[in-house]
């Protein structure tokens, strides 16, 4: 049985030591647990000061780095957290915000983004993130004063920080995390991967994601170990990176990992004097020739996990050795309880298939404001995951693919109803289905049908170039097909599981 040591964020950033190192980033000096406790202590006294306290919905415009980590966790000690992907464009920054009713915006000092223009038109306050000298270290301003309901010190219960995540309805849904979801979460993969204070972890991850938030930057902390954070992945960078931080770790998802396997080579005199004891891949299912050729570059085990926003990231990881760990599997329970359900609500035997279900104290509570939703994602105390797979006589978790129609490129989630529904704005277009097609190296890439109106000329860059200014790049569809019809099922619905099959495409 796990033990939880602590129910806050508060209390899990208490765990390292005064002077140990905590949050760092290449080429600049480390912040102190010592120094981020107390950054904490006065980003929360800030807050309160410009009347944001517990409960309050602070949204964070800020790119990846050692700022953002140490923001997240400060913020996260007395108000709830809402990290944006800095790469919205102004109406998806329109919907978030609004959707989060967000009472105030963290934007990093000299940063462009069409947030601000949102933020202001929606009588947001804005708060300008002053960096320091220090990584990690950081002031915030704003003309903002006012006495907040709730301050001081989030409690257990409380919301620490809250993401969408996008299904196969039309809008996505508020995932709301509260302090013992994501402390239990960051104990978990501290169990699974045996951290401890002399671990660092080379963060490659995006921090608007549960995976770098959660599995990097947080697991690190409750170790009281230490995240050394860079300013996003860049293959060529890493080396030089990995030789000066010198981590013990990294996570990523399977396309990074892929993309770093032809530069191993010529680095292997470099990874043999490194001090690497694992790699953590998570978010898309690493393909198994994938994970032994990283084993035999690096020469230290591959640990594949399986998480998921609604499950404060982790639920399953393969274990280290001397346990097995299996190509192909996502390893065994780590965290939360795992079962397989049928359709109906019964559980199945071990080695049958069905839908992957999960309770424990790292799942959250309920979509927020979505009652038919919880009802579809909950079943006698069990969370949906809407994965399919089974448990093998071991114990291991082997999944066989998805009930959702969630588009999965390279770890960015991309729902189709929302593609289509920008693509249904462009004039010429009179239906339109997106949908996941095979990608060699992303695992899916972005697919769309589309129907034109009558007398319109195909011209598909021309509704791709319509898309990208509505959508972050990710979303854009890399393909568009023609049709005259698209295909219907039994039932007289567009399907678009097997529609890439169907019409014989890939990337």
């Amino acid at each position: 049985m796990t033990e939880y040591r602590f129910d806050t964020m508060t209390q899990l950033l208490a765990t390292g030591a005064d002077t140990a190192q905590a949050i760092g980033a290449p080429g600049r000096p480390w912040m102190t647990h010592g120094a981020l406790r107390a950054l904490a202590a006065k980003t929360v006294a800030s807050l309160n000061a410009m009347g944001i306290g517990r409960g309050d919905r602070v949204g964070m415009v800020v790119p990846n780095g050692p700022e953002m980590a140490a923001l997240f966790v400060t913020v996260a000690c007395g108000a709830t957290t809402a990290p944006l992907n800095p790469a919205y464009k102004e109406e998806e920054f329109d919907f978030y915000l609004s959707d989060l009713n967000a009472k105030a915006l963290i934007v990093q000092q000299g940063m462009e983004t069409p947030a601000r223009k949102v933020a202001e038109a929606r009588g947001i306050a804005i708060v300008e993130l002053i960096p320091g000298e220090t990584a990690g270290d950081f002031t915030l301003s704003a003309s903002l004063t006012g006495t907040p309901a709730h301050p001081g010190a989030a409690e257990p219960q409380d919301v620490a920080l809250v993401l969408h995540t996008s299904g196969t309805t039309s809008r996505p849904k508020i995932v709301p995390l509260r302090q013992i979801n994501v402390t239990a979460s960051a104990t978990h993969i501290g169990e699974a991967l045996q951290l401890s204070p002399d671990d660092v972890c080379l963060n490659i991850m995006p921090l608007f994601h549960i995976h770098g938030l959660i599995a990097a930057v947080l697991s690190s902390l409750a170790a009281g170990g230490s995240v050394s954070c860079t300013h996003g992945f860049n293959a060529f960078k890493f080396f030089s990176q990995y030789d000066e931080v010198r981590p013990t770790w990294f996570t990523a998802v399977p396309t990074m990992h892929q993309a770093l396997l032809p530069l191993a080579a010529r680095n292997a005199e470099l990874i043999a004097r490194g001090r690497l004891r694992l790699i953590r891949a998570s978010s898309a299912s690493l393909p198994p020739q994938a994970m032994m050729d990283l084993e035999a570059a690096f020469h230290v085990p591959v640990i594949e996990s399986y998480g998921m926003t609604e499950a404060a990231h982790q639920m399953a990881s393969n274990p280290l050795p001397p346990r097995a760990h299996y190509p192909g599997s996502v390893g065994i329970a780590a965290g939360p309880e795992i079962a397989i359900m049928d359709e109906a609500g019964a559980m199945m035997p071990v080695g049958e298939l069905g839908e992957i279900v999960i309770r424990g104290r790292n799942v959250t509570a309920g979509y927020e404001n979505n009652p038919d939703a919880n009802a579809k994602a909950f079943t006698d105390g069990w969370f949906r995951t809407g994965d399919e797979g089974y448990l093998d006589a071991e114990g291991y978790l082997r999944l066989t693919g998805r009930l959702k129609e969630i588009i999965n490129r390279g770890g960015e989630k991309v729902s189709p109803l929302e593609v289509d529904n920008v693509l249904m704005d462009h004039p010429d277009v009179a239906q339109v289905l997106t949908f996941a097609m095979p990608h060699a190296k992303l695992g899916e890439e972005v697919a769309a049908a589309v129907v034109l109106r009558e007398g319109a000329e195909p011209n598909e860059h021309a509704i791709r170039d319509f898309a990208g200014t509505r959508l972050a790049a990710f979303k854009v569809p890399r393909k568009i097909v023609f049709l005259p019809e698209i295909p219907k099922g039994a039932t007289g619905k567009l399907m678009r599981i097997g529609l890439a099959a169907k019409l014989g495409i890939s990337g």
